[in-house]
């Protein structure tokens, strides 16, 4: 059986603040990263560069799925190492004064053989970070 990474954090923001700080690539510049090719329509193909102190990787990704202020879904892959394509989900709920933000990365197996930064633990790692500190701290702010 393959293990999902699945993050669910309450955010003190209402759900369109949250929503444009994930759709809006001005945004996403301040909790995320530089995405200047990033438009929240299906079918756009956005990437950008990040990983760690050691070394920095393409991401290129393909927008799939989007139902405005609920979802957001998109393809992940390293185009320069790897063939292999994984799906990215953000889904938003308002609850009282707040939203969820449930982020769902499934299919990460397929990266493993690139070595320990593709391992699930560093991705849930990382996702622990950009979707329960960086964006919390950015929308509550």
């Amino acid at each position: 059986m393959h293990e999902n990474v699945k993050i669910s954090v309450k955010v003190n923001a209402p759900l369109d603040k949250v929503w444009n700080a994930i759709t809006n690539k001005e945004q996403m510049k301040n909790w995320y990263f530089d995405v200047p090719d990033f438009e929240s329509k299906i079918g756009n193909n956005f990437s950008f560069y990040g990983g760690d102190e050691n070394e920095e990787y393409h991401h290129f990704c393909e927008i799939v799925d989007l139902i405005p202020n609920e979802k957001l879904k998109h393809s992940w892959t390293y185009p320069e190492i790897s063939k292999e394509k994984t799906l990215v989900k953000w889904e938003l709920k308002p609850e009282n004064e707040g939203t969820i933000v449930t982020l769902t990365h499934k299919g990460l197996e397929a990266f493993e053989h690139l070595g320990e930064n593709f391992k699930i633990h560093s991705f849930r790692k990382g996702w622990e970070d950009i979707v329960g500190k960086s964006l919390k701290e950015f929308v509550e702010n």
